[in-house]
């Protein structure tokens, strides 16, 4: 009866502890979090602010209309376009533009368009940024507001935009992220209760008749488990029974298309007593990639980059299992200048961010198809020459790079050492695109046919590509021409010139 009591006594000193511990962790980072998520959302709410407003300013429509003073047609396409540009901002209350004059040129609330603004004139002092965030009162109340000048051509002040959210919906949001800090804290508390609870019965059992042994191996197995719970986890013991699975890990069991890494755990003696599985599931990636991408091609340039990073990381894993760790670190040492000079390179000769990021992905993914990926000498491309819009650049350079690809992929009587070679060349108001293949050439007979909406040797689903490119230049008053010598591979061309591209309006 005394040793039934004094076990009673062990678990309410360990329950009471754990409780304790609990409730002041709980408490602690509920606040902390609260804290840090409040104060990231605000500055994440002025961030927006900030990049609405900068981003109306900067328009070429607001520029050109609080410069010229439009009306009629052209006034109602204004007022259209910020009217879309606030319906798709739902976190942004009221969207202003004021003339030089003080004049309301637009107001989300057109009833106010044509008034006078009677409120703060901000101020943008020299050399500083041309945007600022504050709070304000205005007529719907305590308001915060992003200021942001517009400027003409020549740099002269036309006016300003203010982006607003009111104080009322900042209020009402706060609150809902603290009840929901709360309401989390309460839950975690309750399970942590609940497995505090159960925790120190089991601990009162292992002590009544567990071996240290048992201890040192439960601890191997949960740190494990705690440093790599973002994972599928599965705790495997040398019988080849389950000792721990987690929610993650149900999900991929059965799965095809996951990866899985072994870590054996010893115990003190050195001895292996089981496995921690690490799963990985590499669809979830994926649809992550293209949720995150805004157009194919920099999904695919995302994709390779992913797989090759994959694959490097195993390689780095099996070196440490092998415990060749001075060969893994050199391993790491050297493919981390290898990316960084590509990446210096291609950044260095490339000022437009999207066709950089391209074209990274798409020497990644040479790599894995074999292919010697070469950017031609004195290759430049630079804003300041010809500044071509990103997404047409990148569909250029996507359509005609994959292109070269694909020939070369399909070529099985091709030369072994394969070639892509790409040029871009920039100069004042000019710029040529070259991308020169070492695939299969094209036949006489198709050459004429190839910029031909659904004309393809590959079969149905494709034929697009080329026809697009060929759309895109055009509208943008350059020129695409192709070379080929059957057998040996392609290269296409494409021009731009400035005095062209006026003349088509761009």
């Amino acid at each position: 009866m005394k040793r039934k009591t004094e076990s009673q006594s062990i678990q309410r000193k360990l329950f009471r502890m754990e409780f304790i511990l609990i409730i002041t962790l709980a408490v602690i980072l509920g606040v902390a979090g609260t804290m840090v998520n409040i104060n990231f959302e605000t500055q994440k709410r002025d961030r927006n602010l900030q990049n609405v407003a900068e981003t109306i300013a900067n328009s070429p429509l607001t520029v050109h209309y609080t410069s010229d003073m439009l009306s009629g047609n052209e006034q109602e396409v204004f007022v259209e376009y910020l009217d879309s540009v606030k319906e798709s901002l739902d976190d942004i209350d009221v969207i202003s533009v004021v003339g030089i004059d003080n004049i309301r040129l637009y107001h989300s609330n057109h009833q106010m368009i044509g008034t006078v603004y009677d409120g703060t004139i901000p101020f943008f002092a020299p050399g500083s940024e041309d945007y600022y965030t504050t709070s304000e009162n205005g007529p719907s109340g305590a308001q915060r507001r992003a200021y942001a000048a517009i400027y003409d051509e020549e740099g002269k002040q036309t006016g300003f935009v203010m982006s607003i959210m009111l104080m009322e919906n900042i209020q009402t949001e706060t609150k809902h992220t603290l009840l929901l800090f709360i309401v989390i804290t309460v839950i975690a508390v309750l399970i942590e209760l609940l497995i505090s609870k159960e925790l120190s019965e089991n601990i009162k059992k292992d002590l009544l008749g567990y071996e240290p042994d048992a201890f040192a191996a439960m601890y191997r197995i949960r740190n494990n488990i705690l440093e790599s719970l973002e994972e599928g986890i599965v705790a495997v013991d040398n019988s080849g029974k389950i000792q721990f699975t987690n929610g993650a890990a149900m999900k991929m069991m059965g799965s095809p298309d996951i990866i899985v890494d072994k870590v054996p755990v010893k115990n003190k003696n050195d001895e292996i007593v089981g496995t921690v599985e690490i799963m990985h599931d590499r669809a979830e990636y994926t649809k992550l990639m293209e949720d995150l991408a805004g157009t194919r091609y920099l999904v695919d340039s995302m994709r390779a980059n992913n797989h090759d990073f994959t694959n490097k990381l195993h390689v780095i894993l099996g070196m440490i299992q092998m415990e060749m760790y001075d060969e893994a670190s050199a391993y790491i040492e050297n493919i981390t200048l290898v990316q960084r000079e590509t990446i210096s390179k291609v950044m260095n000769i490339v000022e437009e961010p999207a066709a950089a990021a391209l074209l990274i992905g798409k020497i990644a993914r040479a790599s894995e198809l074999n292919v010697e990926f070469i950017i031609r000498d004195g290759s430049r491309y630079s804003l300041s020459d010809m500044n071509i819009p990103s997404e047409s650049l990148v569909t250029i350079l996507g359509n005609l790079i994959d292109n070269g690809f694909d020939a070369m992929n399909d070529c099985n009587s091709c030369r072994k050492h394969k070639k892509m070679m790409l040029g871009i060349y920039s100069q004042q108001d000019a710029l040529l695109i070259n991308v020169t293949d070492t695939g299969h050439g094209i036949p006489e007979n198709d050459m004429k046919h190839i910029f031909e909406n659904g004309y393809s040797t590959k079969g149905e689903g494709h034929g697009t590509g080329l026809f697009q490119v060929k759309n895109i230049v055009e509208s943008l008053g350059g020129t695409i021409t192709a070379e080929s010598d059957e057998g040996n591979g392609t290269s296409f061309s494409v021009k731009f010139q400035r005095k062209n591209m006026e003349n088509k309006n761009v």
